[in-house]
């Protein structure tokens, strides 16, 4: 139903083909660049409690250690020669040692999952927020890629949830290492073939996790485009968004075939992946096991050689199990790292992308209520377009003129307006306020004189006084509100809502209320002549509004204008009044003037205005 059978895979899954063709050698290259982000931001988040996880961790590895010691201690005093009453005596004081490590271990432990348990949410938000901070102050044009938006998606959801995933991977892994180290020590000091020996027990069990952690790598790739598409279906089958249109065009079956289809195809490769996941762990646990009897052979030929005294047979049987099982976790806590390390990447390359797209900060300040705006040369191609929106613009708006951009659909009008109030900056070409350039000036300077009223405004989920005053949060005066209702008619839709300007707009919330077109347009109007700019853009601002309220509005936002207005519209019986009229016509200014010297100048004006006229005449 998308049109399309096969997408195409993102930029930003590109990252992902390495990472699922990696062997464990290079999993093991990855570590520490998880290590340096997540150790990173748990620094920056708690200075303290990121030294107590390394603290509390290498305590419980030589408590760990200890215990083993102190156990080769206490088989030492009972099975030195034959146990007698007298020797389980003396073997007291070890055994009470051996008690108290692994009391001190149970403590440590609990201390363990509370600094980790404190930890992870600092990390979290830091992360958090990190993507955030990136996102928020990123230009405009940047979300015009579909890349990017998916990226923000990936990086910002994925990437920190996995964050949270890693912390407790690598304190996992720590726990690990040090456990494995103290008993690999503990075995070294019992005799030195034990630590060979100990090695060979997991090398099955690590091998097996090494390639199934590839064989998800590499599902999860093939199946990106699959998984992109069906989250495009359940949208389009479930949310509110299109509800009207579903049932209208009676399109609920053919979703739901269509659903079936990709999530079979996606149920059949998780099998397929589940059969091949369970065969090769399988094979390394046999293998394991082949180890593990190998391992015990070893001992065996120790104490039959007398290498090794059978009163420390007991101590290297557990420092055995203790390694193994350590070890086992390793592996498997290095697999999840290198899982995460690519979800890691996306956080990371997020960020990047972040950076490279960020509104650059200048020292330069745009000039307070410009005289003159002036584009020169200018043109301007979307990411990704084969051509430019607009080419070759030469335009001057002065201070106090209304204008009018007019042409057919695609023409360039939009995108002029965003060129205009510094919103976008153009490919070629240059456009200056009182000459200074706006691609050399901080944006926040410009963007501070603006106010822009989309043809689809923004639905805020918050209050109907609140949809109004984000115009201007700095602002408070109920009398500038109130006029602004007025100037727009929004004040019709405040008055219909069941709890006034308090009445919050969302159904997101349990009392929440939703708006229809026109009332949220009303709305969007009111907040652009709130926020009282010194340029205003509006942008089709009465596409959905009647006729009544369409002249109400337009007579509105002409005593709202205190200074320059670009009008851009279809309604071309609204602008007849305007200073000038600019008309676009394929990225190009074809005609410019006012509506009596186009309309006598029988060009393209002329024609679409009397299209339009001509409806009414008949």
């Amino acid at each position: 139903m998308i049109g399309v059978e096969k997408l195409k895979t993102p930029k930003w899954a590109a990252v992902t083909e390495q990472v699922a063709d990696a062997t464990f050698r290079q999993a093991l290259r990855e570590l520490p660049t998880v290590f340096r982000v997540v150790t990173g931001l748990a620094w920056r988040a708690s200075r303290r409690l990121t030294l107590l996880a390394a603290v509390v961790h290498v305590a419980s590895g030589c408590v760990t250690a200890f215990g083993l010691l102190a156990t080769a201690d206490v088989f030492t005093a009972l099975l030195k020669d034959s146990p007698t009453p007298e020797r389980l005596l003396a073997s007291l004081p070890a055994i009470a040692l051996v008690v108290a490590s692994y009391a001190t271990r149970a403590l440590l432990d609990a201390a363990v999952g509370s600094v980790e348990g404190a930890l992870r949410p600092l990390v979290t938000r830091a992360a958090d927020d990190a993507v955030t901070a990136a996102v928020v102050k990123t230009e405009l044009l940047a979300f015009e890629d579909a890349d990017f938006r998916e990226l923000i998606r990936r990086g910002g959801r994925d990437g920190v949830e996995y964050i949270d995933g890693c912390v407790r991977w690598i304190a996992d892994l720590v726990a690990s290492l040090i456990a494995l180290g103290a008993a690999l020590v503990t075995a070294g000091l019992l005799n030195p073939w034990l630590t060979l020996a100990l090695l060979l027990t997991a090398v099955g069990d690590g091998w097996a996790a090494a390639r199934v952690g590839r064989l998800h790598r590499k599902h999860w790739l093939e199946g990106v485009t699959r998984h992109m598409r069906k989250g495009v279906i359940e949208d389009v089958a479930m949310s509110r968004e299109y509800a009207l249109e579903r049932h209208a065009l009676t399109l609920q079956e053919r979703l739901l075939d269509e659903h079936r289809r990709v999530t079979e195809s996606l149920m059949a490769d998780e099998i397929r992946l589940a059969h091949r996941s369970n065969f090769i762990r399988l094979v390394g646990r046999a293998a394991g096991g082949l180890g593990s009897g190998l391992a015990y052979g070893v001992l065996g030929l120790l104490l039959y050689s007398g290498q090794l005294p059978l009163a420390l047979a007991g101590t290297a049987v557990l420092a055995m199990r203790t390694a193994s099982q350590s070890l086992s976790n390793t592996m498997r806590s290095v697999d999840l790292l290198h899982e995460g390390s690519f979800h890691i990447e996306f956080y990371k390359t997020l960020l990047a992308e972040c950076a490279r797209r960020r509104q650059p900060s200048s020292s330069v300040q745009a000039p307070v209520d410009p005289a003159e705006i002036r584009l020169s040369g200018v043109s301007f191609t979307y990411p990704a377009a084969d051509k430019p929106a607009v080419q070759g613009l030469d335009l001057v708006v002065r201070r106090g003129e209304v204008i009018a951009l007019v042409g057919e659909n695609g023409s360039g009008k939009t995108t002029l307006g965003k060129l205009l109030t510094g919103l976008y900056q153009p490919t070629t070409g240059t456009v200056t306020w009182d000459g200074v350039d706006l691609a050399l000036a901080d944006p926040h300077s410009v963007h501070d004189q603006i106010a822009v009223i989309a043809q689809d405004p923004a639905g805020w989920p918050m209050t109907a006084e609140h949809n109004v005053v984000v115009g201007r949060l700095d602002r408070d005066s109920v009398e500038a509100w109130r006029a602004a209702l007025t100037l727009s008619s929004a004040d019709e839709v405040v008055d219909s809502l069941p709890m006034k300007e308090k009445t919050l707009l969302s159904k997101r919330f349990q009392d929440g209320q939703d708006l229809s077109g026109g009332q949220w347009q009303r709305l969007g109007i009111a907040r652009g002549i709130y926020r009282d700019a010194h340029v205003l853009v509006a942008d089709e601002p009465t596409a959905a509004l009647d006729a009544k309220a369409e002249a109400r509005v337009f007579t509105g936002l002409k005593h709202a204008s205190r200074n320059t207005t670009i009008l851009v519209t279809h309604r071309l019986a609204n602008i007849k009044n305007a200073d000038r009229i600019v008309v676009l016509a394929e990225g190009k200014i074809v005609e410019q003037g006012t509506h009596a010297e186009l309309h006598a100048a029988r060009g393209t004006y002329h024609e679409l205005y009397e299209i339009q006229a001509a409806a009414f005449r008949g």
